[in-house]
């Protein structure tokens, strides 16, 4: 039986499966281990973790326009870059962090409480950032540069916003910690909304042709206002824009009805006066720094 036994052909391995076969899945498995490996360790993978999640927080209307202005605003983010790639000038380097640090100010709405400290703290360590001569830390001067630029580009009348960074600023050569950088900046944000506003309900006071208000009219509003604010305990100034915001239609509708009830001729106010005293109040309620 031995000697008939008809010997089994060998069977050839499949194709795609041959011993070199294996050598190039394993070589490339690795390849690709290793790639995934080197984003990681270079910080791109944790890079693209952070956009993604900045464009979840903003939800931007045209995202691919947020990543890449994303993008080109972390730069400057980290101190290790105040090396070969430091622009020349430090007065340009200084320019360019603090257009970084309104860029990530501006992300998310300070109601947006999370967001808005998170960026915050962006915000503060791009400024704090040490450069060639410069030592990590956030001083005066540029603290309140950055708090005039937020006024600024929020285009509330100088005049507005003046006795508000009298209070919020700092000296000079003053460290800044990030619970003064936080709560200057955010005081900054909600006196530009609270002008926005004043300056919305005044447009509602005000007669079109003469664009001016009758004053006994915009003295009952403000004398509503202040009592708004007044009656407010806390000292958040957020809080304090939410007290401006309970004006109602009834008690503005009964201190308008006081205002006009007299016959007598009234002044007239102007935008400009009315801003400045609803600001006033607001900034009344604002403790100043130290």
């Amino acid at each position: 039986m031995a000697a008939v036994e008809k010997r089994r052909p060998a069977v050839p391995p499949p194709a795609g499966f041959t011993d070199s076969g294996r050598q190039s899945v394993s070589r490339a498995a690795g390849a690709a281990e290793s790639e995934e490996d080197f984003l990681r360790q270079i910080g791109v993978t944790e890079m693209l973790r952070a956009a993604l999640l900045k464009v979840l927080e903003a939800r931007p209307e045209e995202p691919i326009a947020f990543l890449a202005h994303y993008f080109e605003n972390m730069g400057l983010r980290s101190p290790v870059n105040g090396g070969a790639g430091e622009p020349p000038g430090q007065l340009l380097l200084q320019q360019q962090r603090l257009g970084r640090a309104l860029w990530h100010l501006r992300l998310a709405h300070h109601s947006q409480r999370a967001a808005f400290n998170n960026n915050v703290s962006v915000a503060y360590e791009c400024l704090s950032a040490g450069g060639r001569r410069k030592r990590p830390g956030l001083d005066g001067r540029t603290y309140s540069e950055l708090l005039r630029r937020i006024c600024r580009d929020g285009q509330a009348p100088e005049e507005v916003v003046a006795p508000l960074l009298r209070k919020v600023q700092c000296r000079d050569h003053e460290a800044v910690p990030l619970s003064v950088f936080r709560a200057g900046t955010l005081t900054c944000f909600v006196l530009l909304e609270f002008v926005a506003r004043a300056g919305a309900l005044f447009q509602l006071l005000e007669d079109p042709v003469a664009a001016v208000a009758d004053r006994r009219v915009g003295q009952a509003v403000l004398d509503t206002l202040e009592g708004a604010l007044q009656a407010s305990d806390a000292a958040a100034p957020a809080r304090f824009l939410e007290a401006g915001s309970r004006l109602g239609p009834d008690s503005l509708a009964l201190a308008l009805d006081r205002a006009v009830g007299g016959r007598r001729p009234s002044a007239p106010m102007t935008r400009e006066e009315f801003l400045e005293r609803a600001a006033a109040l607001f900034i009344a309620k604002v403790k100043p720094v130290g």
